[in-house]
């Protein structure tokens, strides 16, 4: 028997999911801080706690994995406590490669040896990370079926074939991506929360519908325990492809023409609106009074984390106030939720969009949630100021120009024109602003100057 079969579960009890942590907690503490993924950098970790544990192929292991914090908790993935109310901390999933001789090139995969514990003495590493595990792990994706809590799932129409080789992307994001032989791109979701991915959700729905701007899943995981959740998704890789991000870096650099791409990319995003109104049920406009308050909310907490928005809190608030009494827009419907030029893709003369994820840091129910199309497009607004201020002087000018052509090329097909919308788009700017300034002082601290310049533009002239 070998040392990874202890670790499988016993019985209907909690014993068998304690002994593992006796290897890996230790390991984990260390090792998850450290992750990109990982959205508890600013809370001490408090405990871990392994909520299911599933041997995918000899000296592989899948775990779910509840991280608590201690100063406050998320809200968002918690699972139930007794009582019913959520223990602070967030679900995140793992594949760990577990080898008595592990191969001396893990590099970066590395997470450590086990001393203590069921696994004492064997190397316990990222599996993700390691070409041998990677390959494993995309026939087991291939083959419907299950493996303990865990469901595999494929779309029959679209087969995978076998022996793709793999590679990680290396773009830092909130999950993990692995391209398989430049035919397909798998997501690996790693803070996990219960219910239906919009990331596979909505492109499924999407496909349906006829709508080609999206990749269509061809594979996806899922588990049962300890609530039903969406663990990744298989999709086409689009291996010609370049990212907005990319191509706009270049058009600055190069001082050539971006308009013409911004207005494509504005009837694309309207293409996808359109397509996701037809797919899913759409809500009535006059809910911008709720709308207002919980923005108005967002800002307070975000001010209380980042001292340098105080002094603008008045004036974003009054971008909030003015939603009440402004037109209500379009109706709510289902939306990407996190549009900027790093989730659209330029393969030959079209435009694709992809991560229908949302805002990692949003509760999945909002994410799934019908909302104004007004939030996408102020995404993509804010993405090509950014985009400007990556060159310098600042080419505010550049920025202004794709803004006009984008709206431009949505209203051509959305049959609406954003810019006539002022209130409105001032508003889901400010948010988007907001949400900014939170993620650059926790993640890029030295990119907090960008979002910081909207800010005093939002609050200050109210453009």
């Amino acid at each position: 028997m070998t040392k990874t079969a202890y670790l499988r579960p016993s019985g209907s009890g909690r014993a068998g999911l304690t002994r593992p942590m006796a290897s890996l907690d230790g390991l984990l503490r260390a090792w998850l801080p450290g992750q990109r993924w990982f959205a508890g950098k600013d809370r001490p970790v408090t405990d871990l706690r392994l909520l299911s544990l599933t041997e995918l192929f000899p000296g592989c292991l899948h775990l779910l994995v509840h991280a608590g914090h201690a100063g406050g908790h998320s809200g968002h993935a918690g699972v139930p406590a007794p009582g019913g109310t959520p223990p602070p901390g967030d679900i995140y999933q793992l594949l760990l490669g577990i080898q008595e001789h592990p191969s001396p090139r893990l590099g970066r995969a590395l997470i450590g040896r086990a001393q203590d514990g069921p696994l004492a003495g064997l190397t316990v590493y990222d599996a993700l990370l390691d070409p041998r595990s990677a390959q494993l792990f995309l026939e087991r994706l291939r083959q419907p079926g299950s493996a303990g809590p865990l469901r595999f799932e494929t779309d029959r129409a679209q087969p995978v074939p076998a022996g793709l080789v793999p590679r990680v992307l290396d773009a830092e994001q909130s999950n993990s991506s692995l391209v398989y032989g430049d035919e397909f791109i798998l997501k690996v979701f790693r803070r996990i929360q219960p219910g239906v991915n919009p990331d596979l959700e909505v492109p499924v729905a999407l496909a349906g519908q006829g709508c080609a701007r999206v990749p269509a899943p061809v594979a996806w995981f899922r588990t049962t325990q300890p609530q039903p959740a969406t663990l990744g998704v298989l999709q086409p890789f689009l291996r010609d492809a370049s990212d907005g991000w990319t191509l706009a870096l270049h058009a600055l650099a190069t001082g050539t023409d971006f308009t013409t791409h911004a207005r494509e990319l504005g009837r694309a995003t309207a293409d996808v609106h359109l397509a996701l109104a037809a797919a899913f049920p759409t809500g009535a406009p006059g809910e911008n009074g709720r709308t207002a308050a919980a923005m108005a909310e967002r800002l307070d907490a975000a001010a209380h984390s980042v001292p340098a928005l105080r002094p603008f809190v008045p004036g974003l608030r009054g971008a909030f106030s003015a939603l009440t009494t402004c037109d209500p827009g379009p109706p709510a419907q289902r939306i990407h939720g996190d549009l900027h030029l790093g989730q659209v893709l330029r393969a030959g003369r079209e435009w694709f969009v992809i991560d229908f994820e949302g805002e990692p840091s949003r509760p999945l129910a909002e994410r799934r949630s019908a909302q104004s199309p007004v939030r996408d497009i102020a995404g993509m607004l804010r993405s090509f100021d950014y985009a400007a201020r990556q060159r310098r002087p600042w080419r505010p000018e550049w920025a202004r120009r794709c803004r006009e052509a984008f709206c431009a090329g949505y209203a051509a097909r959305a049959g609406w024109d954003p810019r006539k919308k002022h209130g409105l788009l001032r508003a889901y700017e400010t948010d988007r602003a907001v949400y900014e300034v939170i993620y650059e002082a926790r993640h890029r601290p030295d990119w907090l100057p960008v979002p910081m310049a909207a800010i005093e533009r939002l609050a200050v002239r109210g453009d």
